[in-house]
């Protein structure tokens, strides 16, 4: 939502999260968006700014408990915002109508602007009104308000800002848009700081406001440490033009270097010079006597000129060449160090000087009569002309030179940098000089009419003025500059050309190019003083990306709380076998073309973006976790596939997340900002109701239950689904779209299945399977995917990996949640064994205590014998604390003590249930340490062990040692002969699942859905 008079952002924020603002025992009220307009998180902060009241009169006011900067996409918004965890302490008693006018009016005068932010009322003045109305507004949301506009004010574009009560008395969470990070961050501590400077000194919080602050200087300040950081006006034009095609953007460095486009695609800039930019050109360019030789030798109008290194050369060279003459940097650039109509030996030895601060060599060129004009050159064409006006004061008889620069910088326009069309005057020492010249000083009293020039140069950074001339220019200068820019190579180039008038050819009234840029400045042809604004960065985007040129890469994302990772290196390895570059993100690294690059846990933006920025890829496949989501939000503003697996308790209690409710909002946002295909488990009511919050063109349901209700009315609706269904050879993936029914793979062909037997990575494949049919790969390409995918180490660590070169057989996994936990043990009680069940058991010591007795209930009953252990990190538990408060929920469950042994370090746990397996048995072994716990497993020498391998045995689950294990809940199921799927496929007492109610459900092109909740 933006203020009346500003343009709308084009991004969206979350709808349905709740913003209420309330103080116990008044009403409470909401607050919309506020007027405005719209990298990583950094570690939580808890900021302390102290109160003046009295030791347990108040408590602390204006704490920041936490703050996240979101990157992307989030659980607040689907752009980047920063949100605040904001503590007001005993200012919680003192909203805004209780401070009264004389604050409200000391906040209007000191940020103008403000009175455009419409908040709830959208419309200007509302958010005024909204603090004068009732008891006010507090003062988070005035925070709110206030680092919004500082960043309008610094040349941003930001809209959204929002404020809610966050539980306890007085504490707020607060959230508001931001262009730059660093300049986000710091309009909030400005915010603060001026608003508590407002606050009448009995209430304000001690030490926020220092001895002597003063706020013009701070607000001065803020704007120029904000330009430091943003985009240059040259580079945030291209960037905004390459916005206007769909062509999507990274920064690569805190300058201007900028990647246009994603993977392959993707193209380079910095400032103005693209990848394209040949190097010769620039060093031409740069060599200012070889540029004046080469177009010199095509006949087009340059100065005489010559290169000198000492101040008696020059003054030899300005004697032959004739004054007046200029002086500049041999390699300059901006006007720096440029002295002109040096008329003098004595001025031509300053000027000398001057040029030698920014350049050894020193070029002196005749002085040419005429406005300076720039010409911008753009792929062989002039796309811009503009006459430059150095910054200079005109006399009305009355008014001091000083004067006369403070009336011209209460123009409106002006700044005080480049994030307003105009840069203000500076009387400085240049100026002095400027003034020095022509006889003047800053107080003297300028004639009326006079103009006094107070720089040499026309540089808008330097407080100059442009007109453009585009329109009115001569066809023969037009071409003059187009040779001229042809002739050094640049593919964008700027030619300075002087002429007493630009309507008329070089050629009758002179005139001559003074310089041929690289990278010229595009501020002054994109929002000029005076004429009509070009989009000189157009054609710069039409020249790198041709029309029908593709830029971006498809993006597939997916998240849920257990198999994302199987799910998206089977989806990276179908693409691969489709031809495919791909380009994977996972919780062990990152992945270019199979090979991995980088390792860790790369399921943040940080890594999202890695892959995109990579050359070679021609496909992203983004494993999104939970953590990422709430740390800093997407890498990505939008994927073409999202999908959500499912939602289980883990993490909870972390980051304010406390229900599977609000986990299963924050994984949802993957499927909100999908903008082809939407792919959910229909089996999971949390997952299955998020189809009513993507706008993605299909939703595509999973399910593993060819009786679902719902999927069939959305296949029926011509929808698109992928089913499991059982047919006379065993179980089929089967995709539905448009009303075509297409048999996809027998789950037992599919190696990662263990021939149809592991359910957990059946269904995995579905969800693979459905990505990349939404992808648009090929049917054959997916079914080749999927039948040389398999569950070794190399190609899934700690996925389901098993290893049968012992007398026993080893299933080696990381699951560290109940449901995956329970899915791999479901597996072991399929897979027949003549011998024991032996379980590795542990839990991350971050995770809650009912999270890990529910972890132990998962595997109770289903084994011989049970070792707990620990994890490496004890995340602030006792050594042996994890491993106790399993094996005590092992024997509430009814496991005997006997079968149960507590070896809290994780190598010396899995050594043991090493040393325990005989031939036959079966060993499930859950390992946090996964690439020195495989390592273990497989160097592992059993005492006597016989040379070859043991294999298991095909025969019903009764052997030895199983009349010391509880009855497994799963049945058992017979080996199927070799190439036969096995006969059954579910435990035959899995519950059956509840009927769903198909009342009030939404029917359109993409099928059927649920309606959003009403309360979102």
């Amino acid at each position: 939502m933006t203020a009346p008079g500003r343009r709308a952002t084009g991004r969206r924020a979350r709808s349905h999260y709740g913003w209420i603002h309330g103080v116990p025992g008044q009403s409470s009220r909401v607050e919309a968006p506020a007027h405005g307009r719209a990298g990583y998180a950094p570690a939580p902060r808890y900021d302390i700014i102290g109160c003046s009241a009295t030791p347990g009169e108040w408590k602390p006011a204006m704490r920041i408990l936490d703050r996240s900067v979101y990157v992307g996409p989030s659980l607040y918004a689907h752009f980047p915002v920063i949100r605040l965890e904001l503590d007001l302490g005993h200012l919680e008693q003192w909203p805004t109508a209780r401070l009264g006018n004389a604050f409200i009016d000391a906040l209007a005068e000191a940020l103008p602007g403000l009175a455009e932010h419409g908040c709830s009322y959208n419309e200007p003045g509302g958010f005024f009104r909204r603090m004068r109305e009732d008891e006010g507004t507090w003062l988070g949301h005035v925070r709110e308000h206030v680092a919004i506009e500082l960043q309008n004010i610094a040349g941003e574009e930001v809209t959204f800002g929002k404020t809610r009560s966050a539980g306890p008395e007085g504490v707020y969470t607060v959230v508001y848009e931001y262009a730059q990070r660093d300049e986000g961050i710091a309009a909030g501590e400005l915010g603060l700081r001026l608003i508590c400077s407002l606050l009448p000194e009995s209430i304000r919080p001690g030490d926020t406001v220092p001895d002597g602050w003063n706020w013009p200087e701070a607000r001065d300040e803020f704007i120029r440490f904000a330009q430091r950081r943003a985009l240059g006006p040259s580079t945030a034009s291209l960037v905004r033009a390459a916005e206007a095609r769909g062509i999507p953007w990274l920064r690569l460095n805190d300058q201007s270097l900028v990647q246009l486009g994603h993977g392959k695609y993707q193209q380079r800039i910095q400032a103005t010079v693209t990848g394209r930019t040949s190097h010769i050109a620039v060093e031409l360019a740069s060599d200012k006597e070889e540029t004046n030789k080469i177009l010199a030798t095509l006949g087009l109008p340059v100065p005489k000129q010559e290169l000198v290194q000492s101040e008696g050369q020059a003054v030899r060279a300005a004697r032959r060449i004739g004054f007046p003459v200029v002086t500049k940097p041999y390699n300059g650039n901006h006007g720096r160090g440029i002295s002109i109509r040096l008329t003098t030996d004595e001025e031509v030895a300053q000027g000398f000087a001057v040029a030698r601060e920014h350049s050894r060599s020193v070029v002196v060129e005749s002085f040419l009569e005429g406005d300076d004009h720039r010409l911008l050159v753009v792929n062989g064409e002039l796309v811009a002309a503009t006459r430059r006006t150095p910054g200079h004061v005109v006399g009305d008889g009355e008014h001091t030179v000083t004067q006369l620069i403070e009336i011209v910088n209460q123009d409106p326009r002006r700044g005080v940098g480049h994030e307003k069309v105009l840069t203000r005057l500076e009387l400085d020492a240049q100026a002095q000089k400027m003034l020095d010249r022509a006889g003047l000083t800053a107080d003297s009293v300028p004639a009326a009419g006079q103009a006094v020039h107070l720089r040499s140069t026309a540089n808008l950074s330097t407080g100059g003025t442009a007109t453009d001339v585009t329109d009115v220019i001569h066809p023969d200068n037009r071409e003059m500059a187009e040779r001229a820019v042809r002739a050094i190579g640049l593919d964008v180039g700027g030619v300075d050309f002087l002429s007493k008038d630009i309507t008329e050819t070089y050629r009758k009234i002179g005139g001559g190019i003074c310089e041929v840029n690289a990278a010229p400045g595009f501020r002054m042809h994109v929002a000029p003083s005076e004429g009509t604004p070009r989009d000189v960065a157009g054609p710069v985007i039409d020249m790198l990306f041709p029309p029908g040129a593709p830029s971006r890469v498809p993006i597939a994302a997916v998240t849920g709380t257990n198999g994302k990772t199987t799910t998206a290196r089977m989806l990276s390895h179908i693409t691969k076998m489709a031809g495919y570059t791909p380009g994977l993100t996972t919780t062990d690294g990152v992945y270019i073309d199979g090979q991995r690059t980088v390792q860790g846990d790369m399921t943040g933006p940080v890594s999202a973006r890695m892959v995109l920025a990579d050359p070679q890829i021609d496909i992203a496949v983004l494993e999104t976790a939970r953590g990422g989501l709430l740390r800093a939000g997407m890498g990505v503003s939008e994927v073409n596939v999202g999908a959500v697996l499912n939602v289980q308790s883990d993490h909870l209690g972390l980051k304010g997340i406390d229900t599977l409710e609000q986990l299963a909002e924050v994984k949802r946002v993957v499927v909100e900002v999908a903008t082809d295909c939407a792919v959910l488990n229909a089996d999971d009511p949390l997952v299955l109701r998020m189809a009513g919050y993507t706008d993605a063109k299909t939703i595509c349901y999973v399910t593993m239950n060819p009786h679902h209700s719902l999927v069939r009315e959305h296949i029926r609706a011509g929808g698109r689904a992928c089913a499991l269904e059982a047919g006379v050879n065993g179980q089929m993936i089967t995709l539905y779209d448009r009303g075509g029914h297409i048999p996809l793979v027998w789950t037992h062909l599919i190696p990662a299945t263990l021939e149809g037997r592991a359910m957990h990575n059946v269904q995995n494949a579905m969800f693979a399977a459905a990505m990349a049919f939404s992808l648009g790969i090929k049917l054959d390409a997916i079914r080749q995917g999927l039948r040389t995918f398999d569950s070794t180490f190399f190609q899934a660590p700690g996925r389901m990996n098993v290893y049968d070169e012992h007398p026993f057989k080893v299933l080696f996994d990381y699951g560290h949640n109940a449901h995956a936990v329970g899915a791999m043990a479901d597996l072991a009680s399929r897979l027949d064994c003549t011998g024991r069940r032996i379980v590795v058991l542990a839990g991350p010591g971050d995770r809650r205590d009912e999270d890990l007795v529910a972890i132990a209930n998962a595997v109770a009953g289903r084994f011989d014998h049970y070792i707990c252990r620990r994890d490496d990190s004890l995340r602030d538990r006792a050594p042996d604390e994890v491993p106790k408060i399993q094996a005590a929920a092992l024997r509430a469950a009814g496991v005997s003590e006997g079968a149960i042994s507590i070896i809290p370090d994780e190598q010396e746990a899995i050594d043991a249930a090493l040393r325990m397996g005989q031939a036959g048995d079966l060993l499930l072994i859950f390992a946090d340490a996964l690439v020195r716990s495989w390592k273990q497993i497989t160097k592992f020498k059993a005492p006597g062990a016989a040379p070859s391998a043991a294999t298991m045995e095909a025969a019903p689950l009764s052997g030895a040692g199983a009349a010391g294990r509880a009855s497994p809940k799963a049945a058992p199921i017979a080996s199927p002969e070799p190439g036969r799927p096995s006969e059954v496929a579910w435990p035959e007492n899995k519950p059956a699942a509840p009927p769903l109610n198909l009342e009030g459900l939404i029917r359109d092109e993409r099928g059927v859905r649920f309606a959003p909740e009403t309360d979102d």
